[in-house]
């Protein structure tokens, strides 16, 4: 789902390059370029990126065995994760500025999704640092907009200035729109919930410090946001977990949709662990897609919310 959170992919970019200096024209100029490419290559690139941030950075790659020892799997169960991590950045110049690519719904997925839509309750989308989340909003507006509103992201802009602008350029886009991660934003997602309009969060990133709480990840605390579970409860809109499967050779996408499962509990600390036990589902489908290396268990920043 587009939200900050796809910059963190980004960083493993920055960590091969680090003698060049990424200023707004050449960031542009890059992603232009990019942009061009056909999938297959920048997905091969990808691979290279992924494995070149494993071999130079000693704290990426202990982060990342931490995590997947903590969920129970070996090394060889995510070995494909190294690479996959850099397939979703060097993916984002195509998704952003290129030509559409071929998207397909899994059995059920779209039906899924038109049931959460017909409900008239508003749509809440969630997905962990799962495969592209970038392209479940963009199947997801393209599919579902023109009848039933734009779909808000929360977004947290990248704090580099080149890389800022070419998200910022990249959703301002039919049937998306952003909410920031301050109280206005929270307040324009409640406003297009109770629109019976959808709004898309990664419930997996760790919020900033006074909007979440410690709740067992994979069997350890982590930071865990608070905001899925007040919307669904506050707004009774209908939950639906979703993520965007990296199909091989550069055939393209598939998105996976469905609902939580059981009925949401009625307060907040009982929902709260629901939907990251669900998010542990999702990963568990295909943890060779899952985003290892994101520091999911650090300490929450201290942003101001206002």
């Amino acid at each position: 789902m587009a939200i900050g959170g796809c910059v963190s992919p980004c960083k493993l970019l920055f960590l091969t390059q680090r003698p060049l200096k990424f200023t707004k024209q050449n960031m542009i100029f890059w992603f232009r370029f990019f942009s061009h490419w056909p999938l297959w290559a920048l997905h091969a690139l990808g691979q290279v990126v992924g494995w070149l941030a494993w071999l130079l950075s000693p704290t990426y790659r202990r982060r990342f065995l931490a995590n997947s020892q903590a969920a129970g799997l070996s090394f060889w169960q995510v070995a494909g994760a190294v690479g996959q991590a850099g397939c979703m950045s060097t993916e984002l110049p195509r998704l952003w500025m290129g030509k559409s690519l071929r998207v397909v719904w899994v059995k059920g997925a779209y039906q899924a999704v038109k049931e959460a839509y017909d409900s008239g309750n508003g749509v809440l989308f969630l997905t962990p640092h799962l495969g592209c989340f970038e392209v479940s909003a963009q199947a997801l507006a393209e599919s579902f907009s023109a009848k039933h509103g734009p779909l808000t992201v929360l977004f947290r802009p990248s704090r580099k200035e080149g890389l800022a602008k070419v998200m910022e350029a990249s959703r301002a886009r039919p049937g998306l729109e952003t909410a920031p991660t301050t109280l206005a934003g929270v307040r324009q997602m409640i406003k297009a919930l109770r629109a019976g309009q959808a709004v898309g969060l990664l419930p997996d990133q760790v919020p900033p410090e006074g909007m979440g709480q410690w709740v067992p990840f994979f069997g350890k605390p982590a930071y865990t946001m608070t905001l899925a579970a007040r919307l669904a409860l506050q707004t009774g809109a209908k939950l639906v977990l979703i993520w965007g499967e990296r199909l091989p050779w550069g055939q393209g996408y598939a998105v996976h949709a469905s609902d939580l499962g059981q009925d949401m509990a009625g307060d907040v600390d009982a929902a709260v662990l629901q939907i990251n036990q669900a998010m542990e589902r999702l990963i568990f489908q295909r943890p060779d897609q899952y985003l290892w290396g994101y520091a999911r268990y650090k300490q929450p920043r201290q942003d101001a919310v206002s």
